[in-house]
């Protein structure tokens, strides 16, 4: 049986990534297989991508090399990491997927987003998330996080402006999708974050049969 695909999204500083390790580790407890990874990266070759993409070296970047290396980076990542783990019946956790190149690389730098649908569909082969949380918090609220967790890549020095406009993707993608994606404000603490994506997930692998 095919297993449960889950991603997480949202602009920088939502806590993603410890939201997907507490939603795996509370998985497992349940005694569900699960594997856990993010993009871009997930193999070898994604993660040469990734320091690409986020080095500060590469600030002369393009918008459209942008986005096709996010593309090549996804298409490993699906074939290496992402499909043999849904084959087997793991549940998948994945920090980012399509959703974040629509809302950055669409909303934040303009590109043309029948382009990316098109792109996306080549890389993914119409693969889709089954459930996806938007973790959502002020901008400048995130950015702080951030800054106080001494993160500071490529995406995260853009203006504010940017993320900004990124944010307001992710809420018009949620808007269209309300069955798959579920928008939940993380602005309070790491553990009442966690306790309401547990209990969406729990109701949505329910109706999942898993």
């Amino acid at each position: 049986m095919r297993g449960a695909f889950i991603s997480f999204e949202g602009i920088e500083g939502t806590g993603k990534s410890t939201q997907c390790r507490l939603l795996a580790e509370h998985l497992r407890q349940k005694g569900l297989s699960v594997t856990e990874t993010a993009e871009p990266g997930g193999t070898h070759i994604s993660l040469k991508i990734r320091e690409i993409l986020l080095s500060l070296d590469s600030r002369a970047m393009k918008p459209v090399t942008e986005l096709l290396l996010y593309n090549a980076a996804r298409v490993q990542h699906i074939g290496e990491v992402i499909l043999p783990a849904l084959q087997r019946g793991d549940v998948v956790i994945t920090d980012r997927f399509s959703d974040s190149t629509i809302a950055y690389q669409g909303y934040g730098r303009d590109l043309d987003l029948e382009l990316i649908a098109a792109l996306d569909r080549i890389a993914t082969n119409g693969l889709r998330p089954d459930l996806t949380i938007l973790l959502d918090i002020e901008v400048e609220t995130g950015l702080r996080r951030n800054r106080a967790a001494g993160k500071a890549d490529r995406l995260e020095l853009e203006k504010i402006s940017f993320h900004e406009k990124v944010r307001k993707g992710f809420i018009a993608l949620a808007s269209g999708e309300p069955g798959r994606i579920k928008l939940i404000d993380c602005s309070g603490g790491i553990a009442e974050v966690q306790q309401k994506t547990a209990g969406i997930v729990t109701d949505f692998l329910k109706t999942y049969h898993i």
